[in-house]
């Protein structure tokens, strides 16, 4: 990862055009070509960004980065205050709490509880961001990529849009879907989900349990 610390303006142009004024911000470059534009504050939320894949135009005062959707940021450096690399290695992903692991187990089990048809192809497929939690196959032949989590917010929506960004690369899987899957989803992030045309589902977990039990008592008869 690059970190930048630099007093800059940030123009961006594609679907709409958008201007950050000068100001002292901080600019995060990571080993997948991200780019985002922090302030101090405000959390996790950059700025401004561009997600992978990326192409960089370096032009010592100013950048361009653009993406093959004709999507352009341009970062003007007036002074740079810091400027260093870093390697972080593999990261091992975010460890689930139990429920949320054992949620995950039961869906693999039983996929067509999230959408009728569904087959399993495999649990945390492994991508260059992280492991997707379960990947199925619908009944139309496309692959399913599913984001599993307790409580749907919005931070789930964009982990699962960063995974179907990644898995796009990878024409062994053909037409992607994305699956946002929760016990409960707040509006804010429901909507995000279907503006990307990803489906959301909201699951029972102790209904998944219980059918999990008498499939249990069911074989042991």
């Amino acid at each position: 990862m690059r970190l930048i610390v630099a007093r800059c303006t940030v123009e961006y142009a594609g679907r709409l055009e958008t201007r950050l004024p000068e100001a002292l911000r901080l600019v995060m470059v990571k080993a997948d070509g991200c780019v985002a534009v922090h302030s101090d504050g405000g959390a996790y939320k950059p700025l401004n960004w561009m997600t992978a894949p990326n192409v960089i135009e370096d032009n010592s005062d100013h950048w361009v980065v653009r993406n093959p959707k004709g999507e352009a940021m341009t970062i003007t450096f007036h002074e740079i205050f810091h400027d260093s690399d870093h390697v972080f290695g593999e990261d091992p992903g975010l460890e689930k709490d139990g429920v949320e692991k054992q949620l995950q187990e039961l869906l693999a089990a039983s996929p067509d509880v999230m959408e009728p048809g569904l087959t399993l192809i495999r649990r945390e497929h492994y991508t260059a961001l992280g492991p997707v939690d379960i990947l199925c196959k619908d009944t139309a032949g496309n692959t399913v990529v599913i984001e599993v989590k307790r409580r749907g917010e919005i931070d789930g929506v964009e982990q699962l849009t960063r995974y179907l960004v990644d898995l796009a690369n990878d024409p062994s899987l053909g037409t992607l879907r994305g699956m946002f899957v929760a016990q409960s989803i707040k509006p804010q992030a429901r909507t995000l989900a279907e503006s990307r045309g990803i489906v959301c589902v909201e699951v029972d977990y102790d209904e998944l349990r219980g059918k999990q039990s008498d499939k249990w008592t069911l074989f042991n008869q």
